[in-house]
């Protein structure tokens, strides 16, 4: 199936996972509003350098610090356009409503309705609840949570009247209570959790009215101007996979049937796997690496599942299946 001819309204779409879901569907020939705060590229020291995980760092003397970040919403609608679809760039803060409300309603303006919301705006910063100042607790779950709250519940409506599949699809991970998913970074945690609970209780919302709700989250680091810049370095960075294979599988959830796939919380190797894909080598951030970086919040369970389906793709001779997700 294809995007061909829907809306889709991405969060936090000015670079990374985001940029890469509305390439993908552009070339499809679809319409995309790329909702960010960023106009203009970053000023360092910012501390509105939040969109998509774009990582809060906080130093000794509790001071935040924001490297620049490249991309804005104009230079994300030139990509789209040139990928071939119908870009529309509109400065929102999800954190305040009335640019929320505003940015919903150019973009239904412009495009005649809206079919798909990806809630992909997120803020983070992987510190201890000591060293957590208030001021960037109240950020990560401002944006992360409410946000996607917010941006839902006014996207919602537009939702139930389309006729075209719709889905809202969150960039989150799946629900866990076990502690190791909290004890270095509660407050970020919490914050990417509320996501997920969007999930959980939306879906079940809007299942009567067809309108899907799920999210996704990587299995792998993603080599993106965050992770280069903020979490540790090109280094880092060139451990993980591209976006790309976010936004393949963003692509495959959204073309599912809206009626009846909702509610899951999917991993992206994992699903793409099950979906029939083999070549994940090709979204190595290092091509010919044989070690791929793990992300957070994955379980063992979701482990072993890929390395079976791994190791069944080499047992068939199909390429693309070197590299492993070491686990953290």
């Amino acid at each position: 199936m294809s995007l061909k001819g829907k809306t889709l309204f991405i969060t936090g779409a000015s670079r990374g996972i985001g940029l890469a879901i509305g390439l993908r569907a552009a070339r499809d020939g679809a319409n995309i509003c790329i909702a960010a705060k960023t106009a203009e590229p970053h000023p360092k020291n910012s501390l509105c350098a939040h969109t998509f995980r774009s990582t809060v760092l906080v130093n000794s003397t509790h001071r935040p610090t924001f490297p620049q970040l490249p991309g804005t919403i104009y230079t994300a609608a030139k990509e789209i356009d040139e990928a071939g679809g119908q870009a529309l760039p509109v400065v929102c803060d999800v954190r305040k409503e009335e640019q929320v409300i505003a940015a919903i309603e150019q973009c239904v303006a412009r495009f005649g309705g809206l079919d798909i919301v990806i809630n992909n705006a997120s803020a983070i910063s992987l510190t201890n609840t000591r060293d957590t100042p208030l001021k960037i607790y109240d950020l990560m779950n401002q944006v992360n949570g409410r946000g996607t709250w917010l941006v839902s519940k006014h996207a919602i409506p537009h939702l139930i009247k389309s006729r075209n599949n719709p889905h809202i699809l969150n960039i989150s991970p799946p629900l866990s209570m076990r502690e190791e998913w909290f004890k270095d970074h509660v407050a970020y945690t919490i914050s990417k959790f509320n996501m997920s609970l969007c999930v959980l209780g939306t879906a079940g919302e809007l299942r009567p009215h067809g309108v899907a709700v799920n999210a996704l989250w990587p299995l792998s680091l993603v080599d993106t101007a965050a992770v280069v810049n903020m979490l540790g370095g090109k280094e880092l960075a060139s451990t993980g996979r591209t976006p790309d294979i976010m936004a393949d599988a963003a692509h495959g959830i959204l073309t599912k049937d809206s009626k009846t796939f909702t509610g899951n919380f999917l991993i992206d190797e994992l699903f793409l796997r099950e979906e029939g894909a083999t070549d994940m080598d090709k979204y190595s951030a290092t091509p010919g690496a044989t070690t791929i970086g793990a992300d957070f919040f994955i379980e063992k369970e979701i482990f072993d599942k890929v390395d079976r389906l791994r190791e069944q793709a080499q047992k068939r001779g199909l390429p693309g299946n070197k590299a492993r997700v070491a686990r953290i």
